[in-house]
């Protein structure tokens, strides 16, 4: 059953839906649907999913983030050519030799079906559904981030990880396993801010950790519920 995160939602102010990243076998459950353009990053969908819609990844229709959010479905690119766009085009990296390494030590997202599917939350297909992002500003992101700690231990993989990605990568590919209570702070790709207003970041999720994150905000002794943001948000005005 997908948990409620109507008490993490209402304490912080987060007005932006939050948007799951689903690996299904049928499309139908999510309409309505829409389709990437050719070449077009998936971030252009991003009204898209504040009007309820779901943006519908394939193999033949894929957008510009086929190789992080299809695995070895599809290949955009080669791996040369690649490379040459990353450091050459973008600057990303000092050599094509860095970059080359850093491409092969990606973990990567293998899906299970056909199609991803990104939008609105679906409860009804909670099973499929392998990422949940909130669009947040630098005073929720905070309050989340210590949220993703409460339970970890020291001995854990990192409750919070900011790593170097596409944004599309940063949904789930970055993730070294998606069973892992873990998130990624995203949206740090520069060829995709321009579709988001300027002072939103991502807080991506595994389901593991949304889960975590849901227990957390029940719980009265936990960060959430304590003076310091009670203070912060007073600061604020009432209101982060």
């Amino acid at each position: 059953m997908q948990p409620d995160p109507t008490t993490i939602l209402d304490t912080l102010d987060i007005d932006t839906p939050l948007i799951g990243l689903y690996d299904a076998p049928d499309p139908a459950p999510f309409a309505p649907l829409v389709e990437p353009k050719p070449r077009e990053c998936v971030f252009a969908a991003f009204s898209q999913w504040q009007a309820g819609k779901t943006l519908h990844v394939t193999k033949e229709r894929h957008g510009c983030g086929a190789g992080q959010l299809l695995g070895d479905q599809v290949s955009g690119r080669s791996r040369a050519a690649l490379v040459k766009f990353l450091v050459d085009e973008e600057g990303l990296r000092a050599s094509h030799e860095l970059m080359g390494l850093w491409l092969d030590a990606r973990p990567g997202f293998q899906p299970r079906h056909a199609h991803v599917l990104i939008g609105p939350l679906r409860g009804d297909q909670y099973d499929h559904l392998r990422s949940v992002t909130f669009y947040v500003n630098a005073d929720q992101l905070s309050v989340l981030c210590t949220g993703a700690a409460y339970y970890s231990r020291p001995d854990d993989p990192a409750p919070v990880t900011v790593p170097f990605g596409s944004a599309c990568a940063q949904l789930a590919g970055l993730f070294a396993d998606l069973d892992v209570p873990q998130a990624i702070v995203g949206a740090t790709d520069q060829a995709m801010r321009q579709h988001v207003p300027p002072g939103l970041l991502a807080f991506s999720v595994t389901r593991p950790m949304y889960e975590l994150l849901c227990r957390w905000a029940d719980d009265p002794a936990s960060s959430l519920h304590n003076s310091f943001l009670r203070r912060l948000i007073e600061g604020r005005g009432g209101s982060l």
